[in-house]
């Protein structure tokens, strides 16, 4: 197993995800949001061309490597309904920006669900659509010697096991990128509202042969007040000690990446009343602290 973390969640600056990866003793990154000196912040494949020049270098001279990219495309922020020009645009900066960092993983969804105005899930959710897209992009990724992992998320293939399974059948060659704290949260689509949530476990074993990536999040689901509340490796329901002890136990060899979602939660809204500079604080201390909790737990199951 190989270390690294999501380190936007340490911090937005470069500065910070350097130093929270280095105060780890870790020099991988999986890249996602990046917020350069005068430039405002944004994905690593879609800041301005200077922006992304100034991050690669930094990150080079500071000798961090970046193992993946955790991508837009075609997240639950993108309509499968856009114009498919959106996505291969996206597809062909991702392309060139990895080849430079000399990245070879990319986190790819399925596009976001399909709602009704009450947000319950419409009978028609372009099942075909959504597999040629995902094709295409899985092709150009390929061709270019990169690896795109389908990620268990707010898209459709994140809707459900049921939902997961139906594409992989369409599509055999696509790996997965498996997230264990996205099932505590998420709800089971392939049953009927009031959605239950998803098992991490049960999600797990289904897309097992597949998984060649791993998010590391936790957290307790509060059916009563529908919230979540993220917490520490291991102490909540994603199961990650089993699901780090399986992949031990079959010599998993691709990477371990975290993300807390602690003090860092990107798909709510920011409270405006925090002091920004004691969350920054907070932000860096918690993702250090969480990639420590994570080391003792492997290093309990070794």
């Amino acid at each position: 197993m190989k270390l690294t973390g999501i380190a936007d969640e340490a911090g937005e600056s470069l500065e910070a995800q350097i130093d929270a990866t280095k105060a780890l003793g870790w020099n991988h990154i999986e890249a996602r949001f990046v917020k350069v000196d005068g430039f405002e912040k944004g994905s690593i494949h879609e800041i301005p061309d200077e922006a992304f020049a100034l991050a690669a270098q930094t990150f080079e001279d500071a000798g961090i490597e970046i193992c993946g990219i955790g991508s837009t495309i075609g997240n639950w922020a993108h309509s499968i309904n856009d114009p498919f020009d959106i996505t291969q645009g996206e597809v062909t900066r991702c392309i060139t920006r990895m080849n430079r960092l000399n990245s070879k993983i990319v986190r790819i969804m399925s596009y976001a669900i399909i709602e009704n105005e009450s947000e319950d899930d419409v009978p028609e959710q372009l099942f075909e659509e959504r597999v040629n897209r995902l094709k295409k992009i899985i092709s150009l990724f390929q061709n270019e010697g990169i690896i795109p992992v389908h990620e268990n998320c707010m898209n459709y293939g994140g809707m459900s096991i049921k939902h997961a399974l139906e594409l992989q059948r369409e599509i055999p060659e696509m790996k997965w990128v498996f997230d264990t704290g996205n099932p505590v949260f998420n709800p089971d689509r392939s049953t009927e509202a009031p959605y239950p949530r998803q098992n991490a476990w049960d999600f797990y074993k289904a897309l097992k042969p597949h998984i060649v990536h791993v998010h590391i999040k936790d957290g307790i689901w509060d059916d009563n007040e529908k919230k979540c509340t993220f917490t520490m490796p291991g102490e909540g329901q994603g199961d990650v000690e089993k699901i780090l002890s399986d992949l031990k136990s079959n010599s998993y060899e691709g990477y371990i990446s975290i993300e807390p979602h602690i003090e860092a939660v990107f798909h709510e809204e920011a409270d405006e009343e925090i002091d920004m500079e004691e969350q920054t604080k907070r932000q860096f201390e918690s993702y250090v602290e969480y990639g420590k909790k994570l080391e003792s737990i492997i290093a309990r199951i070794s």
